[in-house]
């Protein structure tokens, strides 16, 4: 009796040890729904909430097909997922490297796992101010790649970009370093989180669409130039030469043009100004009777929509409409510099673009493979790949799972 009764004593010490292990293994997946946590580098994060299986293969059967305006084959979602807030500090290169603080979303496979491969994505042009990742029920496209790819094993992480999400910048619309600063901290922003929560994410991909697919060839240049392995990207209708995009507009422009391209001239002409420092530059481009209501857009306060002309002739100067005057302008000069595929690029790429596209023409969707391929021999990494007569929000819907399948085999 007195054997049994030392070994008891020996035995409810051994035993609340392993619960205080327990609960100290447990606590970060506990913390991450009791509020904000903070990790290395000032780095917080904050749960928000679950979507289970049905919950994502209804984003993939109904919410995209409504959104993109066409049916497309996706793999079911085979795990919930878990999402996740991040706020990180960030820095503005064109304004002399000063602090800010940016938002994103991180997507966690509710899985026992602790290895996924992470995607980072880059979303498109948005017009309102909290349509971005980490307010995923504001954005579709953002919903489209947790149910396929966190759905389905991985980490799935987007930047909000300065000036949106919960950032209190103004805009900074393809200003291309800041782009390049916010989606690559948020990167780094993630691992730090994702090393609290104890998942390792072996392998690295990049997608994007739109915007967004400007904003991931211009993070690959920026993780190649610091020597970050990425395993593969992938972009959708992107505009890696935004030149070429905007004097399309003005100069070439199509029957099937989108009405909306005058909203790309306001807000990349506002957030130039802002970001490069060139006052008036938004005035000096817009007509004096737009010029209001452009800026109340860009700075998101109460318009009204259907008052932003959707005639490029009613919102630019007519000077504009001269290539060279277009080149020579303050504004133009910023614009030719906004490019994203003149390097040699090393990771595998592939640019998707749709032949039916309203915004980004066949030719411009295969500018990067042409680039590249013009070298000598030609650079073999970069592959433009045709999504049939799709649409700018069809070649995107079209795109993503040829991404998975993509991913997957790599």
């Amino acid at each position: 009796m007195a054997l049994f009764s030392r070994r008891r004593g020996i035995a409810a010490p051994f035993a609340l040890l392993l619960s205080l292990l327990a609960l100290a293994i447990a606590a970060p997946a506990r913390a991450q729904e009791a509020g904000a946590v903070t990790v290395a580098g000032g780095v917080r994060y904050e749960f928000l909430e679950r979507w289970d299986v049905a919950r994502l293969n209804e984003v993939l059967t109904k919410e995209i097909p409504a959104f993109a305006g066409i049916s497309v084959s996706y793999t079911p979602a085979k795990n919930a997922v878990k999402l996740y807030r991040v706020t990180y500090p960030s820095l503005i290169p064109e304004r002399g490297n000063r602090p800010t603080v940016a938002t994103g979303l991180i997507a966690i496979p509710d899985v026992e796992g602790r290895s996924f491969p992470l995607v980072s994505y880059q979303h498109g042009t948005v017009y309102g101010k909290q349509e971005v990742p980490s307010f995923i029920a504001q954005s579709p496209e953002t919903a489209l790649m947790v149910a396929q790819f966190a759905g389905q094993g991985y980490v799935v992480i987007g930047a909000d970009y300065f000036g949106l999400g919960l950032s209190t910048e103004p805009e900074g619309y393809m200003v291309k370093a800041s782009h390049q600063q916010a989606t690559a901290d948020m990167l780094a922003a993630s691992r730090q989180v994702l090393a609290a929560l104890k998942i390792d994410t072996p392998k690295l991909f990049l997608a994007g669409w739109s915007q967004g697919g400007f904003v991931t060839m211009a993070l690959l240049e920026k993780l190649e130039a610091e020597g970050v392995k990425v395993d593969a990207a992938a972009t959708a209708s992107a505009p890696v030469d935004i030149y070429v995009a905007l004097s399309g507009f003005l100069d070439f422009p199509r029957p099937n043009d989108a009405s909306w391209v005058t909203s790309l001239f306001i807000l990349s002409s506002f957030s130039f100004e802002n970001y490069y420092g060139v006052p008036g530059l938004a005035r000096a481009l817009l007509t004096e009777e737009s010029y209001e209501i452009a800026r109340k857009a860009y700075a998101r306060e109460p318009y009204d929509p259907a008052a932003i002309p959707t005639d490029l002739t009613k919102l630019i100067r007519p000077a504009y409409f001269d290539p060279r005057f277009f080149a020579e302008s303050a504004y133009g000069r910023l614009v030719l510099a906004t490019t994203a595929y003149r390097w040699v690029i090393q990771s595998p790429v592939r640019n998707y673009y749709g032949e039916a596209d309203e915004v980004i023409t066949p030719g411009l969707g295969q500018l990067a493979q042409t680039y590249q391929q013009a070298m000598g021999t030609g650079n073999p990494a970069v592959e433009a790949v045709s999504t049939g007569k799709t649409t700018h929000r069809g070649t995107f819907a079209t795109a993503v799972p040829q991404w998975k399948a993509w991913f997957d085999g790599r």
